[in-house]
């Protein structure tokens, strides 16, 4: 939006970027793409093709790389699932992404078993606090005023209008009005969620301290992954926990991920484990982000609710919030993503 001449404010709670965007591993692909609905695949299929120009742009801006690579990514099948097989099968096939079916160990040698697998070479993945971090210097080049530390505390509206926000220190005025405040999006809007429906859900993560070369490919087996990054790093993640707003780490999670990490890759263990963390995701019915005007206010939006893949619909979302908010065509069908309890949704091209 501040490139197309708006005038934006970004008011924080906290500090920019500390959340769960940060937290994320960064794998740039829904997986496995077979359990999702189009909604979901959509989107992050619109972001992919942002991806490579996006990221280019935020280094030329702030001189930061993003560490956007396509290090592909092996997923690894069940021995006993042809059901799943069949479905795998029929996807790639029906959507022409590129993989192919090999032996684990034909990509990664150093792999504790031998097992088939799918191939993606054209899997991608990004380091989120990089990507933040960029992000956070080029708003401040676009002149974009960021407001940390401050709480929003509720809206003050007149008529079908919100006029300004309730802070700390008092109100801050606009025209627009944009709620993304991740898992506290529906905490935030109080009566005027309506139907929305977006809880915390803890994700915990390991960090490897490893030797390059380590892990070439990002590895998925079920539910849990290994993420290489490019400086020998690999993460290990992660767990799904209905804990409420707590973001504390636990014993049991990490005792968890390692056996999970040891298990595929031995040289994981914890001696060169270098971190754990947590995140708490906004999680939405069927993983669908609302993206989109208020049904009955008309300067609020959202754009929340993404689960895991916030950081793979950056680009789109942004793309899809600006459309509604501008009054622009959307690149992609709009009408998953509308708010729940309304029927409005801006017009697709």
């Amino acid at each position: 939006m501040a490139r197309r001449g708006a005038s934006v404010t970004l008011i924080e709670r906290g500090r920019v970027g500390c959340e769960s965007s940060w937290a994320g591993a960064g794998i740039l692909s829904v997986l496995p793409p077979w359990d999702y609905d189009k909604g979901v695949i959509d989107l992050a299929r619109y972001s992919e093709t942002l991806y490579a120009d996006w990221v280019a742009s935020l280094k030329e801006t702030s001189g930061i790389d993003c560490e956007y690579r396509r290090s592909g990514m092996l997923m690894l099948t069940a021995d006993d699932d042809e059901r799943d097989d069949i479905r795998a099968r029929d996807w790639f096939a029906a959507s022409c992404a590129e993989s192919e079916r090999v032996a684990a160990r034909a990509i990664v040698p150093q792999l504790a078993v031998e097992r088939e697998a799918w191939w993606l070479p054209s899997a991608a993945q990004v380091r989120p606090p990089r990507l933040l971090k960029a992000l956070l210097v080029a708003l401040s080049r676009m002149d974009v005023k960021v407001i940390e530390n401050t709480e929003v505390l509720g809206f003050c509206q007149s008529g079908s209008r919100i006029v300004s926000l309730r802070c700390g220190e008092g109100e801050l005025g606009g025209g627009q009005f944009v709620v993304c405040a991740g898992a506290w999006s529906q905490r935030l809007l109080g009566e005027h969620a309506l139907a929305l429906d977006i809880q915390p859900v803890r994700g915990q993560m390991l960090l490897f301290n490893c030797a390059l070369n380590t892990l070439g490919p990002m590895l998925l087996e079920d539910d849990f992954y290994l993420v290489p990054r490019a400086d020998g790093h690999i993460l290990a993640g992660s767990t799904v926990e209905n804990v409420g707003f707590d973001k504390s780490t636990t014993a049991a999670a990490r005792e968890e991920l390692m056996a999970h990490a040891h298990a595929l890759l031995p040289s994981l263990n914890k001696k060169n484990l270098a971190a754990q963390w947590a995140g708490l995701r906004p999680a939405a019915p069927g993983n669908i982000p609302a993206i989109a005007r208020h049904p009955e206010i008309d300067n609020l939006f959202i754009n929340s609710g993404h689960f895991r893949y916030g950081v793979t619909m950056a680009p789109g979302s942004a793309r899809l919030l600006t459309a509604a908010a501008l009054g622009l065509p959307a690149a992609i069908d709009t009408a998953p993503y509308r708010w729940p309890g309304g029927a409005r949704a801006w017009k697709s091209s």
